[in-house]
């Protein structure tokens, strides 16, 4: 897959993220870009637990919203 429809599909999932975790976002901006992060980090958890979405968009973009999902949860503890 692309290095832009990964980002676009990041950035998707980062908005997605943000509107999942009420409260948990940190704007729009922000939360892009834990998408595109997000998409890294859940890759690497299902790749753990042994979930494969066979690289297509929609899986990708699953994986990305469940890794942004993570991700923001994990800040969030932080921020208080």
């Amino acid at each position: 897959m692309g290095i832009i429809i990964s980002i676009l599909i990041g950035c998707l999932a980062g908005y997605l993220a943000g509107k999942i975790m009420k409260g948990g976002g940190f704007g729009f901006w922000i939360n892009l870009l834990v998408g595109v992060v997000g998409g890294f980090l859940g890759g690497n958890i299902l790749g753990w637990i042994g979930i494969s979405w066979g690289g297509t968009v929609i899986g990708s973009l699953i994986t990305a919203v469940i890794g942004a999902v993570v991700l923001l949860w994990i800040i969030s503890l932080f921020k208080k």
